[in-house]
């Protein structure tokens, strides 16, 4: 009787110990589950925290649209990484997760990530997990959408900052002398103004000769850049959309011929979050998006241009390429945007015909595109353009057709430049030339039909240098 009872003892803990690990077993899985799924139901726990350093460069916040976001981040190694979100003014809500994505080592450990269980109009905090783990930033992260206003109000007001030449100075592979870069405190000043997004308009970084021509120093370069203290939270708060120019493209002054283009391409494409590049026939960085009641035709003036100074072609020398014109024209066409932003690596509406101006390069395509929007009455364009290194609106207005417009904003930290007799630029609009580094907030505001554009430039010390106002043309 006695080892009976034993025996009886023995088996109720097993059985109970059984218990208590099935139990521990389905807890552990409900809480992945939970992970894993659509949401998490609270803040992570200290023991959660990622404690070694793992994140190089991020994290970004990439296009928006009413039901999806994109959030970039670059990590020190291959990792596990994903985001969780929720909305900002409801700290009640659950957390909502990314897809989950591993970055490698061939895309210099990068991924861009998509907030897919959004709504319009919210505002969202994110945070940051790297193989399971939170990883907490001293950082402003969060996002929006952008509100379903149609048939319903009328259209958002709302800002976005630009500008283009970004050289971050690195002892080791610069030329000898003065730093080219500097006053990398003009992205406080960006991020101080509270834009909506950021339009980076091209030489976002500057190749050097150790990095076009291999996919290590492209990566290089790129991660180099994006390192920068300043420019983190702007980064982490601020939604970001970019063309390139010749420096994040290849050598100086390059054109299609550039052998290394795919890769070029490839780093582009795993450092920004534009909502497209190119189209299913015809490669490159052009992409097309809105925000509010404006559209923005994205231009690549690189990937499928003609050779500079090239004779033989006459009137066929291209800056886009046959099938990327078309696709702008036909977007342009199509366009209900209130305005029609139009960025472009290098200036479009100077007619000086001096260094890699479009009237210099192809002056046959650039004046087929002006009688493209006469022919079709499109108004309301305004191109938005870098390169330069000195700052300016300049307008073509012809009786009876409609007024197209430039804003030039270059440089950002790049060594500025004084031109000479500001090359006869008879487009040019009287108080707007700047030869000093600054940025640009663009504005637009008003009712559905009578919307304002507002420009204002700003220096590297957040001072006011000139604004213009643009109102729509019906």
């Amino acid at each position: 009787m006695r080892t009976m009872t034993k025996t009886m003892t023995v088996i109720k803990t097993i059985t109970k110990t059984k218990t208590k690990t099935k139990t521990r077993f389905f807890s552990s899985l409900m809480g992945l589950l939970v992970l894993w799924g659509t949401s998490a139901y609270s803040q992570p726990t200290l023991e959660q925290k990622v404690t070694e350093p793992i994140v190089q460069n991020g994290p970004m916040v990439g296009y928006s649209e009413m039901l999806e976001v994109a959030l970039w981040i670059q990590t020190t190694r291959s990792a596990d990484v994903y985001f969780t979100y929720r909305e900002s003014d409801r700290p009640d809500t659950l957390w909502r997760t990314t897809n989950k994505v591993k970055t490698l080592k061939e895309h210099a450990f990068t991924a861009t990530l998509i907030c897919d269980q959004v709504l319009p109009g919210r505002r969202y905090d994110y945070q940051l997990w790297v193989d399971g783990k939170w990883v907490p930033l001293e950082l402003p992260m969060h996002f929006q959408t952008q509100s379903l206003w149609q048939y319903q109000t009328q259209p958002p007001a709302f800002q976005f900052a630009t500008g283009s030449c970004t050289y971050i100075n690195e002892e080791r592979f610069d030329r000898p002398g003065n730093d080219y870069g500097g006053n990398y405190k003009i992205f406080e000043q960006i991020g101080n103004r509270e834009p909506d997004f950021m339009l980076w308009l091209g030489d976002n970084i500057y190749l050097r000769e150790g990095d076009w021509n291999t996919r290590t120093g492209i990566q290089h370069r790129y991660t180099h850049g994006r390192g920068v203290p300043e420019m983190r939270k702007l980064l982490a708060k601020t939604h970001h959309y970019a063309i390139w120019d010749d420096h994040d493209y290849g050598p100086n002054n390059s054109d299609g011929s550039f052998t290394k283009k795919d890769l070029t391409l490839q780093g582009f494409m795993d450092f920004w979050a534009n909502p497209s590049y190119g189209t299913a026939t015809t490669p490159g960085i052009f992409t097309q998006f809105q925000w509010a009641d404006c559209d923005f035709i994205a231009l690549d003036n690189r990937y499928n241009r003609s050779a500079n100074g090239r004779l033989d072609l006459g009137g066929a020398r291209t800056i886009l390429g046959e099938d990327q014109l078309n696709w702008f024209l036909e977007n342009l066409l199509y366009s209900k945007g209130s305005f029609k932003f139009v960025p472009l690596g290098g200036q479009f509406v100077n007619s000086a015909e001096v260094f890699e101006n479009y009237a210099n390069l192809a002056p046959e395509e650039r004046q087929k595109i002006i009688d493209f929007i006469y022919l079709h009455d499109i108004k309301n364009v305004v191109f938005l353009t870098g390169d330069r290194h000195h700052g300016s609106m300049s307008k073509i207005e012809k009786n009876g057709e409609p007024t197209i417009y430039e804003i030039t904003v270059s440089p950002l930290t790049s060594g500025p430049h004084k031109p000479k007799n500001e090359y006869e630029n008879g487009e040019l609009v009287k108080g707007t030339m700047l030869s000093e580094r600054h940025f640009a907030i663009i504005e637009v505001s008003g009712d559905f039909g009578k919307r304002k554009l507002t420009v204002r430039a700003y220096n590297t010390e957040g001072k006011e240098l000139w604004n213009k106002s643009i109102s729509q043309e019906e």
